[in-house]
């Protein structure tokens, strides 16, 4: 039997996408093998959305060649979307596919065992309007279900390398949106995730159909599904539809990813974002009061070019202001090709860096605050995985996305259990087992691996 192994650099869209590619391999009989093992083919999964996604990504190429000099090298991802001819360059690489097209992959492998010449399967994403179908009845390795419902953006941030490695915001049909999502409930899975480029864009490129419409249906169609979460939702999404959808849903959880990326008016500017703080705040003002005791997680890029001290201490009060229960922070990191990269008054990287610690105090301090107001509550909780400390505590997420670790055994995983916050903290909260909320439904995760 043939033999495959992957491996994923980048965001949950990247490791959705391997997901799907298995599907397809699968299909044609292939086995599925770790990534340290001989295998005949390898596909590696590429980041390209900072220079050192592009290193680690040819790190990893490199890896493959060497660990089976005869193996079939496929590359694929936003790095071999917007670079393919770097790739080619590398001795070993076989085939090469972007983000689009992967339906032909195993037609470029068979190919090349035939001929034994390099395959270069990159096309223009800019002339695509399609979304790309691919279907993931199910996860390798996890307990939480991600649905890829868009792809692409239309925003062109000017720090953002994206839209010319995903191409422009296309939608994928609603019908398939809930297929895949009841397919994805009858293998088991309790949550799904929401995913894409630009999730919430979703339905922009649709005729008299958005995303608030999608949640509803999700909501209403989709039998046996107990929680939606949304991935990420841009402040200029969140109109007042989707609010009263939030306000009347039963299943969407209590926690929302909005990027921020500044909290100064000047930087946002700058960015090319299509916010200003005070618009920012008057939807998170707005959607607190659909969602109370919401909890709000954020993306944060701290010395943007041309950052100044009063404009970083805009951004850090503007936090506090909000009152996030986490915030992702990142250090501005030149991307070739973005118009942020080529800017004047680049920020000092000591600089930098001290004010990445201080945004990291202020969440990690905000983060506490949120998780003791839970403290001594009872919040259900889907047990994802082991504790690597300890065999008998198990590791899952709250609606609202704290952390808990309680004691509790293998078949819970999966499943939707309560469970009493004893002792709040970050990133780790510790709880006490209660029970089981669904113990009729016995088509649970581990049954489905077993």
């Amino acid at each position: 039997m043939t033999t495959v192994a992957f491996h994923t650099l980048g965001c949950k869209v990247n490791h959705y996408e391997t997901e799907g590619i298995w599907q397809k391999f699968k299909a044609e009989g292939y086995e599925r093998v770790e990534f340290d093992r001989q295998s005949d083919v390898y596909v590696i999964n590429t980041c390209t959305v900072t220079n050192t996604g592009d290193k680690k990504s040819r790190q990893v190429i490199r890896r493959a060649i060497r660990k089976n000099p005869e193996a079939v090298v496929c590359v694929t991802g936003c790095y071999a979307q917007t670079s393919p001819g770097e790739v080619m360059e590398i001795p070993g690489v076989d085939v090469v596919v972007g983000t689009q097209n992967r339906g032909k992959m195993i037609e470029y492998i068979e190919e090349h065992k035939k001929d034994r010449l390099p395959i270069n399967g990159v096309s223009n994403i800019m002339k695509n309007r399609v979304f790309e179908e691919m279907d993931v009845p199910a996860f390798t390795d996890r307990t939480r279900a991600s649905l890829k419902i868009q792809e692409g953006c239309n925003n062109f941030c000017t720090f953002c390398i994206i839209p010319w490695s995903r191409g422009l915001l296309r939608s994928r049909e609603p019908v398939h949106v809930l297929t895949q999502a009841q397919q994805l409930v009858d293998a088991g899975y309790k949550e799904i995730v929401l995913t894409g480029i630009h999730t919430a864009g979703y339905g922009e490129d649709l005729k008299d159909y958005n995303f608030a419409h999608l949640l509803r249906e999700l909501e209403t169609k989709v039998n046996g599904l107990k929680r939606i979460r949304i991935s990420s939702i841009e402040a200029s999404q969140i109109t007042d539809e989707v609010i009263e959808v939030l306000n009347q849903s039963e299943k969407i959880v209590r926690h929302l990813h909005i990027p921020l990326q500044s909290g100064s008016k000047s930087v946002l500017e700058r960015m090319r974002r299509k916010y200003s703080p005070e618009f920012y705040k008057e939807k998170v003002d707005k959607i607190k009061l659909a969602l109370p005791r919401l909890a709000i997680t954020s993306d944060v890029i701290v010395g943007f070019p041309g950052e100044t001290d009063e404009e970083f201490m805009e951004t850090y009060n503007f936090i506090r202001e909000i009152g996030y229960s986490e915030l992702h922070v990142f250090p501005f990191s030149k991307r070739t090709g973005t118009p942020a990269a080529r800017m004047q008054d680049q920020v000092d990287v000591n600089l930098k860096n001290d004010r990445v610690h201080k945004l990291i105090e202020l969440s990690d301090q905000q983060a506490k605050e949120y998780a003791s107001s839970f403290e001594g509550e009872v919040l259900e909780v889907i047990p994802e995985e082991h504790s690597n400390d300890d065999e008998n505590l198990l590791i899952g997420y709250t609606d609202n996305y704290l952390k808990v670790k309680f004691q509790g055994s293998e078949d819970l995983i999966g499943k939707i259990v309560r469970v009493k916050i004893t002792l709040a903290g970050y990133p780790y909260n510790e709880g006490q087992f209660v029970r089981i909320m669904d113990e009729d439904n016995t088509n649970n995760r581990i049954e489905l691996l077993s």
